[in-house]
């Protein structure tokens, strides 16, 4: 994900007080859009298995913040590293709490079609509203690969499915061809642009149907990709800052360009000091600094270095969550 120079941007005053409208589903197509946290997985510092209990706590709290919809178990949750038992029960576990409240998308992508394929029937037993599924990762598969992948899920799995393009980790991109293909399929009803490259958003905004969604993965591009034309951001963010991301997305959604620039100058260094280490390790941090969790992780990731602790600390202040 792409950052912006913290010495661009200073804190900035609150903007007063606004109701802002839940943005989740839009009546006319059942579209899930607004601020969509990439849940994490909260662990044990003992063992590291997965903390129940807090997972709980987190769930009712992105709810009543105003969070618009919730994925479980995506890049953000640790997917790589909870083998495929714990997977699918976490996605159980927060489609149960959550209970109807928000959308619940569950990530079910995998490298190996056949995992994919299992993930998402999991999902869809118990009450997930969407799948969504990264591009396979590591064996690099051909745009027809790619294609023909989706396809097969597709085929296999009645739920809508979200495709999820983010080659910095990956080292596989879906073009804009390939999603516009797969967009004609029913049960294909959007897609996770996790570039950042606003030309590319451009162009898949100006190509797919309009009942077919364009979701930013880049934190520090999404209110430009919504002013755009696009449907939501599933955010990182948003797990330490979930009402002031909400609101955000509203705005842009609206269209309101100055009030979605002050809120969104307020996140940005949340944006930026984020991402200093891979995802998900300085917002395990940020959480446990805020009191929310324990910060562990599983190897091969670990904690925050120190040197970025500052930075991190400095971020959270400045968006007024510590």
């Amino acid at each position: 994900m792409s950052g912006v120079s913290r010495l661009n941007f200073t804190c900035v005053s609150e903007p007063a007080s606004v109701t802002w409208p839940r943005m989740s589903l839009l009546e006319e197509t059942n579209m899930i859009t607004g601020s969509i946290v990439a849940l994490v997985t909260p662990m044990h510092q003992s063992n590291k298995s997965i903390d129940w209990v807090t997972l709980e706590k987190l769930v009712d709290w992105h709810v009543t913040e105003g969070t618009d919809a919730i994925v479980a178990v995506g890049t953000t949750g640790e997917s790589a590293t909870l083998n495929v038992s714990e997977h699918a029960s976490v996605i159980e576990f927060v489609v149960n709490k959550v209970a109807g409240r928000v959308p619940v998308i569950a990530g079910t992508g995998a490298n190996a079609t056949d995992e994919a394929i299992h993930l998402s029937k999991a999902a869809k037993v118990v009450g997930a509203d969407a799948c969504l599924l990264v591009t396979p990762y590591y064996n690099k598969p051909t745009q027809g690969g790619l294609y023909e992948h989706f396809c097969a899920i597709s085929d296999a799995v009645d739920i809508d499915q979200i495709l999820y393009n983010v080659p910095s980790r990956t080292a596989c991109d879906i073009l804009p061809e390939t999603v516009l293909k797969l967009s004609s399929r029913p049960n294909i009803v959007g897609i996770k642009e996790a570039t950042g490259d606003l030309e590319r958003a451009r162009i898949l905004l100006n190509s797919v149907p309009s009942n077919f969604a364009v979701y930013s993965g880049d934190d520090a591009t999404a209110r430009e990709l919504m002013l755009l034309g696009g449907h939501g951001d599933i955010s990182v963010t948003a797990n330490v800052a979930p009402r002031m991301m909400s609101e955000m997305c509203a705005e842009a959604l609206k269209g309101d360009f100055k009030q979605a620039l002050v809120l969104d100058k307020k996140l940005a260094p949340l944006h930026e000091a984020l991402f200093l280490e891979a995802n998900p390790i300085p917002v395990k941090w940020a959480l446990s600094e805020m009191g929310m969790i324990e910060s562990q992780l599983r190897l091969p990731m670990t904690e925050l270095s120190i040197e970025h602790h500052t930075q991190v600390r400095q971020a959270l202040e400045c968006a007024g969550v510590i």
